[in-house]
């Protein structure tokens, strides 16, 4: 089954085109990151893939959804994650559940469970009366992870949802997608760093030079060559008993 579907996706922002003829697709149990360098456009793609931004030409299968539509097969996580309001942790996820409640807006008892079993997938429990914006920043991506969980859609778009964090909740965060994935919902995430992109991701999309430059399996991806032409760098990577190894090492 096809969750996003993108076909020759062009993009100007402020008369500067940014990307065109942008084709991809993103099938159930995908782990798929969004990687290129500063001002590629991966914040621009996602978001115009969504119809937040118009779109030069080219069409997007979520774009074209209604409202109602697409609030039921994507949840979006953009990269500011500051929390502004000190609602509990709890009212926060249960925000996840808006595209199906009624309109009295009471939450029936199917929709709490949801709720419940987003807070405890990502070990929220003891916060659940917190005022989330008291929370760490870690807290506050995990509590903003939960409510993205609880919208229950087959995909997820999250904007650089590991920056800022320190190694640990990086780490957890980006174990979080991979087990989605293993249950069949997918996420495409936007990400800077490259080694957690290839331990964890089971598919990169490169964007660089006005477009997609490379797509597919993370070693087929973060070549030499591609490395040097979308970053400037040069890289070590080795697969190791613990899984790929990928550091970036010095500017060409």
């Amino acid at each position: 089954m096809t969750l996003l579907s993108l076909t020759d996706l062009a993009v100007t922002l402020r008369n500067r085109p940014v990307f065109s003829g942008v084709s991809m697709t993103i099938g159930e149990g995908e782990l798929v990151g969004l990687i290129g360098p500063n001002g590629a456009g991966k914040t621009t793609l996602m978001r115009s893939a969504l119809g937040l931004l118009p779109i030069q030409s080219g069409q997007s299968s979520l774009a074209a959804m209604s409202t109602a539509d697409r609030a039921r097969a994507v949840a979006w996580m953009p990269q500011a994650r500051e929390i502004a309001w000190p609602v509990p942790v709890e009212r926060l996820v249960a925000l996840g559940r808006l595209p199906y409640l009624p309109i009295s807006g009471k939450i029936p008892p199917a929709d709490q469970e949801k709720i419940d079993a987003a807070i405890a997938y990502l070990g929220l429990e003891e916060f659940r009366a917190r005022a989330a914006s008291r929370l760490s920043g870690g807290e506050q991506a995990r509590a903003l992870i939960a409510r993205a969980i609880a919208q229950d859609t087959p995909l997820l778009m999250t904007d650089e949802p590991i920056a800022g964090l320190d190694p640990a909740h990086q780490i957890a965060t980006m174990q979080v997608f991979a087990d989605l994935a293993r249950h069949g919902r997918s996420t495409l995430v936007s990400l800077h760093d490259l080694g957690l992109a290839a331990r964890h991701c089971t598919r990169l999309v490169l964007l660089a030079e006005g477009g997609i430059l490379a797509d597919g399996a993370p070693e087929d991806v973060l070549t030499d060559a591609l490395l040097a032409r979308a970053f400037g760098v040069t890289a070590w990577h080795q697969q190791t008993s613990s899984g790929p190894v990928f550091q970036p090492l010095e500017v060409i």
